[in-house]
């Protein structure tokens, strides 16, 4: 019991050095997150895309 007490007490230290990102930190990554997914998401439909109609010319 002695080890768990003193293992949570060394977390509670540790959460307090954390920086924790601000409100307008926090959005402004998440709206880069989701504009990064949009890209690569567009990326990989034109590609399918472009692969579907070639090889859809190429069936009989």
């Amino acid at each position: 019991m002695n080890k768990i007490n003193r293992f949570l007490k060394e977390v509670r230290q540790e959460v307090k050095k954390v920086t924790w990102p601000t409100r307008t930190e926090t959005v402004r990554y998440s709206l880069m997150v989701v504009a990064a997914s949009l890209l690569v998401a567009a990326y990989l439909g034109g590609i399918d895309y472009i692969v579907t109609t070639v090889m859809n010319n190429f069936v009989f």
